[in-house]
């Protein structure tokens, strides 16, 4: 009597087989959270078009008629882009991790054996999409109307550090999802969003506000993201990109801390 033996799995391949099945949540999510922030038109456009509109107004037509300053349209190019990320990074994360969890999504999510961290890197990956779209639409409308000429590699800076900048909002927005409400969460960013930004000379340059707040404005950190956006367009002292970069991650820190410990005490609360 002949007996067969079933190998061991080995654990290796076991490995092997694991870690694709494991990207491909993240991927999916991902891919679906990015489709579905394309679908809400309410989001989309304005998040996307008010930045552009702004920088058209007081980049473009006020400073020269046109677009024939070049300073300014190319000033307002970097300072604008970097409201634009952020608040991008403040609504699609906070307001959108907000209303997720007033409507009991998360719930769900934590329900399905999708990893929790699948959720987040989703959020923060489309936020950094939408970001990268809306930075190039600004350097084309910068260019073409605004007449702003740069090296093709300070063009790519610009993308790059205005984009990799926002990773530090995205932690605020999740810090403000997790401890605001589903219908206060979009009252409690533009209350925030929007002193800070004027405040960090997004609008106007820093050196125009009271000599009080200019002191004020270093202590934020949308200051530092125009600061390195200005870095990368030539008109900042590149010497100065290294203390705006620490300074963004020290403060992307904070606000990941804050946020991880409002996310274990809404896990407490919720699921005791």
């Amino acid at each position: 009597m002949s007996s067969s033996v079933i190998p061991a799995p080995n654990s290796r391949s076991v490995a092997q087989q694991r870690a694709p099945s494991s990207l491909r949540v993240y991927v999916t999510e991902t891919k679906y959270e990015i489709i579905k922030q394309m679908r809400i038109p309410a989001f989309m456009i304005p998040t996307i078009g008010f930045p552009i509109m702004f920088y058209v107004l007081f980049g473009i037509v006020m400073p020269g008629n046109g677009g024939t300053s070049h300073y300014a349209s190319t000033y307002m190019l970097a300072t604008y882009g970097a409201f634009g990320v952020i608040g991008i990074a403040l609504f699609a994360l906070g307001v959108g991790v907000a209303v997720e969890r007033g409507q009991g999504w998360l719930a769900v999510k934590r329900a399905s054996p999708m990893p929790v961290s699948a959720y987040f890197a989703a959020k923060y990956v489309t936020t950094l999409v939408i970001g990268v779209v809306l930075m190039l639409l600004m350097c084309a409308v910068g260019a073409v109307f605004g007449h702003v000429r740069m090296p093709m590699s300070q063009w790519l800076l610009l993308v790059v550090a205005e984009t990799l900048g926002a990773i530090p909002f995205c932690a605020m927005g999740l810090a403000i999802g997790y401890l605001a409400g589903p219908n206060s969460a979009a009252a409690i960013v533009n209350v925030i969003y929007l002193p800070m930004a004027f405040l960090s000379g997004l609008f106007i340059p820093a050196e125009m506000l009271p000599r009080f707040l200019q002191g004020f404005a270093v202590a934020l950190p949308p200051y530092h993201l125009g600061r390195l956006a200005l870095d990368a367009v030539g008109i900042e002292p590149a010497s100065h990109a290294l203390g705006h970069i620490a300074a963004l991650i020290g403060f992307g820190l904070l606000f990941t801390i804050i946020a991880f410990i409002a996310y274990r005490r809404d896990e407490g609360k919720t699921y005791g």
